[in-house]
């Protein structure tokens, strides 16, 4: 699993969780739908931090909370 993939499984978990869209989470984190949209695709590779602070605040959680799951513990990932 790459990282881009790890982190785009993560943010749809999340989602789904909390019975919510994409567009709904690009809204909340005050970016743009296309953005989100890049990262969800895996067409974005490594996303500022910036951008994931936004996503992890529009989700209620801090950025630690947002990257903290097994995927990316448990991965050692290499360059895409």
């Amino acid at each position: 699993m790459t990282y881009s993939q790890a982190l785009s499984k993560r943010i749809q978990e999340l989602c789904k969780k909390r019975n919510i869209t994409v567009n709904k989470l690009a809204t909340l984190s005050g970016i743009t739908q296309s953005t989100l949209d890049n990262i969800v695709k895996g067409n974005s590779k490594d996303p500022r931090i910036r951008t994931l602070h936004r996503i992890a605040v529009g989700l209620g959680m801090t950025v630690s909370e947002l990257l903290d799951f097994p995927e990316m513990n448990n991965s050692v990932f290499e360059d895409e």
